[in-house]
């Protein structure tokens, strides 16, 4: 057996999902690849340009394990730099955009980058980025992507590459599953950057993981409203070439713009954080087309849109599915290069109410199939949680898809990686009879209020109930007679000549529908919630500014059952 396996190892075909680009020129060759504006290429142009771009790495001294960066919004040239920088050998590193100058220097001088695409909308944070490099750093060289717009005829730049490249290339295949592929940094950094390394193996598996489990079809119309730099579109972009979509492309978008697009293209899917949700459910009714018009054509019943991230509200699913949407909800960190808990749906649920479908459709779910386990345990013990739906305990993932580790970091990678390979998320959640996973919380987002642990989620699903409410956020607030409390911070939806709702009335919706405890004893109205730059909201900004709230009165002790 020892035999074989090493045979197998030696055999020069390591998994990797570059070539799906190979195969969709095969099989696809002439259907349309990515659109974008008014370009249009196929699958067999995608693959000469992807071609012809790691050709021209190489002849710039490109060598194997090499990190090359990119930051750009969803074009083409994001797009086929998915598979022209792994087919010279080197290591893509996605730069999130909406970073600053300084943490994107982090971010570069940490990675080494050699090269850095950019957008020419971000030129100007990354020459600023990296005039911040000291005297004994190596700057990357900069290379500005065009847009695809007229092709600059002299200097290097994207475009320039392109035409210089050999279309016959042979591409530098991986010398095993296990060679690094991709790098990308968690959400938030500082000055402490978790640089997260994935393999070819690992994320062959989740693309072709995640294609299973979301039922994708062959030849689907895909609309880019998830940043490709996010954990890299969550393997979508390798997953497309695999299916022979098409990739539509946008720079910018607004709900008006997704409409359009949905309607335009006959898009068919589409990924996105629950604040995408929130958006295409609460826009106007005239971003939405004219009145009366359908958002399909006829023989389509929907649009398939994949979300993940914090648990979307039910009352935020409910209204995304009654304008057209089908929503399937799954769980991934980037430390897992995508989804890897799904809400697997079971028919017999079609039949339960609306708010019963949206509350089981709110929960994470199960494991998918290139998950080897997945479980909710004591962090202290590793012992499973029982499995009732209210213990709550810290996610731990086993499987496939996991990071070969944090770069430059194995203290950080020994930390998160323990006790027989499970990955401690840092989440917390609860396992429901049927062996459904349910996120409550990260473990810093659990209040505790009297001696009671409460989930900020659960509190927040409520407040999303109310008509009035547009975002909520819940995170604690010092007490001194019961520890901490409750503060929620809301913004309310806009126009439709509605009154305000007050913040007695808020806390009186909530006292409907929670236990006396879980109330909050504090509402803060904003116009808009603060985020991080992939959209998040960032609780620690707003513990801060509950911490600084005046300190409420000491009320007399009570029951609070």
């Amino acid at each position: 057996m020892e035999e074989l396996m090493m045979a197998n190892a030696a055999n020069g075909c390591p998994l990797t999902p570059l070539g799906f680009l190979e195969r969709a020129a095969t099989v696809y060759g002439d259907c349309p690849s990515v659109v974008y504006n008014d370009t249009v290429y196929t699958w067999s142009q995608t693959l000469e340009r992807c071609l012809r771009l790691a050709s021209a790495l190489c002849d710039l001294g490109v060598s194997p394990g090499d990190v090359v960066s990119v930051v750009s919004p969803n074009i083409p040239a994001m797009y086929e730099l998915h598979f022209g920088v792994p087919m010279a050998g080197a290591v893509l590193n996605s730069v999130n955009l909406r970073l600053d100058a300084r943490t994107i220097s982090v971010l570069l001088r940490h990675a080494e980058s050699r090269f850095v695409f950019v957008d020419g909308e971000s030129r100007s944070v990354i020459d600023d980025a990296v005039s911040r490099f000291g005297p004994g750093d190596r700057k990357p060289l900069l290379i500005p992507i065009d847009d695809g717009a007229a092709a600059a005829q002299e200097g290097l730049t994207y475009e320039s590459l392109i035409r210089k490249g050999d279309p016959q290339f042979r591409w530098v295949r991986p010398k095993s599953d296990w060679t690094p592929m991709v790098l990308n940094y968690t959400s938030g950094t500082t000055s402490d950057p978790k640089g997260v390394v994935h393999c070819h193996r690992g994320i062959f598996l989740i693309t072709v993981d995640s294609l299973l489990n979301w039922s994708v079809p062959c030849r689907p119309v895909y609309l880019w409203t998830l940043p490709m730099f996010h954990a890299n579109g969550w393997s979508f972009p390798w997953g497309m070439a695999a299916a022979g979509g098409t990739n539509v492309c946008l720079r910018k978008f607004d709900a008006a713009t997704v409409y359009g697009a949905i309607r335009r293209h006959g898009v068919t899917h589409m990924c996105g954080a629950p604040v995408v949700l929130n958006m295409l459910a609460n826009s106007p009714d005239d971003s939405r087309g004219k009145a009366g018009e359908p958002l399909l054509p006829p023989g389509r019943r929907r649009v398939e849109i994949l979300t993940a991230g914090a648990p979307p509200p039910a009352a935020v699913l409910s209204r995304t599915e009654a304008l057209g949407f089908s929503v399937s909800h799954g769980y991934g960190l980037t430390e897992t290069a995508g989804l890897v808990i799904s809400c697997a749906w079971k028919e017999e649920w079609d039949r339960f109410p609306a708010s019963d479908r949206a509350r089981l459709k709110a929960r994470q779910g199960v494991r998918t199939l290139a998950m080897a386990d997945v479980d909710v345990v004591d962090a202290d013990t590793g012992e499973s949680v029982a499995r009732d739906g209210k213990t709550l305990g810290e996610i731990v993932l086993r499987g496939g898809c996991l990071m070969l580790g944090y770069l430059k970091d194995p203290v950080g990678t020994a930390k998160s990686v323990r006790r027989n390979g499970w990955f401690y998320t840092g989440d917390v959640g609860v396992m429901h009879p049927d062996g459904y996973l349910e996120i409550k919380d990260r473990s810093k987002d659990v209040i505790i209020s009297g001696g009671e642990n409460m989930s900020s989620v659960e509190v927040e699903s409520v407040l999303y109930t109310h008509p009035g409410v547009y975002e909520a956020a819940v995170v604690a607030r010092p007490d001194e007679l019961w520890g901490e409390t409750p503060c929620a911070f809301v913004s309310l939806k806009a126009g439709g000549g509605a009154r305000r709702p007050t913040e007695e009335e808020i806390v009186a919706h909530c006292r409907e529908r929670l236990p006396r405890f879980m109330v909050p004893k504090t509402v803060v109205f904003k116009e808009e919630l603060p985020r991080t730059s992939t959209g998040k909201i960032q609780k620690y900004l707003l513990r801060e500014m509950a911490r600084a709230l005046a300190p409420p009165p000491l009320p007399q002790p009570s029951s609070r059952m």
